[in-house]
């Protein structure tokens, strides 16, 4: 988000590249922790609303005592998900001859070009990941 920020600022002084980059940065960690926030508190919400006298705030507190492992478990497969499309993503773009090769591949379908080309990028990121995996277990067992 701070690159494409400053690529849209790329032509203003440095002074506003500056203030735009710092207002951008504080709106982004302000939002995003407090929506991770939000999140870790979900069940204590729950847990307050549930003590209190109303029968409509107790059924509220409920839902989010139900709702708040099937969030975070959701939050987990589709966070490591992520994870993989943009460290994959990155290598692709990191290597500028497989990244056009991938894209070239896919060019002319339309829609699905953009679709294709991400999970490209997450292919990639699974196949880096399981090699890190692999030479992490090896250094390990070399070690012992």
């Amino acid at each position: 988000i701070i690159v494409i920020t400053l690529g849209t600022a790329a032509a203003a002084s440095f002074s506003q590249q500056l203030a735009v980059l710092v207002g951008i940065s504080l709106i982004m960690t302000v939002g995003v922790y407090g929506l991770v926030g939000a999140i870790v508190k979900i069940d204590d919400a729950g847990l307050y609303l549930i003590k209190q006298g109303n029968a409509v705030l107790k059924a509220v507190g409920q839902g989010l005592l139900a709702f708040a492992p099937v969030l975070m478990k959701t939050l987990s497969v589709l966070g490591t998900a992520a994870m993989f499309l943009v460290g994959g993503g990155i290598l692709l773009h990191g290597i500028p001859a497989i990244g056009h090769s991938v894209e070239a591949w896919f060019l002319g379908l339309g829609w699905i070009t953009d679709l294709l080309n991400n999970l490209a990028g997450g292919v990639v990121g699974l196949v880096a990941g399981s090699i890190a995996a692999a030479v992490w277990q090896l250094i390990c067992r070399l070690k012992k």
